[in-house]
């Protein structure tokens, strides 16, 4: 070999040399001297897992606390949101109620008409039908049982009709009206015996 080859070699040898030495002062910057490497004697580890196992514990309370009031908030809303929609649902039930007195008065006035070809029947019976139109788009129907079984939930029966058979609703007094399904105000009808 001549003396460029054997030069090149030792180049590299040269190099790794280099940075080993590098990499062994680094260490040793980052090692524990010996004087750190002993632990205190007056240090008791029992104390430290101690503390650790208080604060993992109040670690998990925070986590079931934060939980619980995540719950709670889903769970308050939930009933805001069915309050609200049940407030908007039967919000007109007051007002309903005072015009079915109206309502009555127009069957009345249509019930109590001589002549079938009287204009203002005419101008009643429109209003009538134009004012229960408007109180079904509003979710309030009327509750008609003529012939119909006797139900204590939408009926009240003030008397007893003897031409009408057994539990069954004879004669309608006056109409009984719902609102969204719930009992505005019942039926009062005479039933079969």
């Amino acid at each position: 070999m001549n003396s460029a080859d054997n030069n090149q070699n030792t180049q590299p040898q040269n190099q790794t040399d280099a940075v080993s030495t590098e990499l062994k002062d680094a260490m040793e910057q980052f090692e524990p001297s010996n004087e750190q490497k002993t632990i205190p004697s007056d240090i008791n580890l029992s104390t430290y897992e101690q503390r650790i196992a208080e604060l993992e514990g109040q670690v998990k309370e925070a986590k079931e606390a934060h939980a619980r009031a995540n719950a709670e908030a889903y769970n308050a809303r939930n009933r805001m949101e069915q309050e609200t929609e049940k407030t908007k649902k039967f919000a007109l039930e007051k007002f309903a109620k005072d015009l079915l007195e109206t309502v009555d008065n127009l069957e009345r006035a249509i019930e109590s008409s001589q002549s079938d070809n009287d204009p203002v029947l005419e101008g009643v019976k429109l209003t009538h039908k134009s004012l229960l139109t408007v109180l079904e788009r509003y979710g309030v129907k009327v509750v008609d049982p003529q012939g119909e079984t006797f139900n204590a939930d939408l009926h009240e029966a003030v008397g007893i009709d003897p031409e009408a058979s057994a539990n069954q609703v004879g004669q309608v007094l006056q109409k009984g009206y719902t609102l969204n399904e719930r009992l505005l105000r019942p039926a009062m009808v005479r039933v079969g015996s």
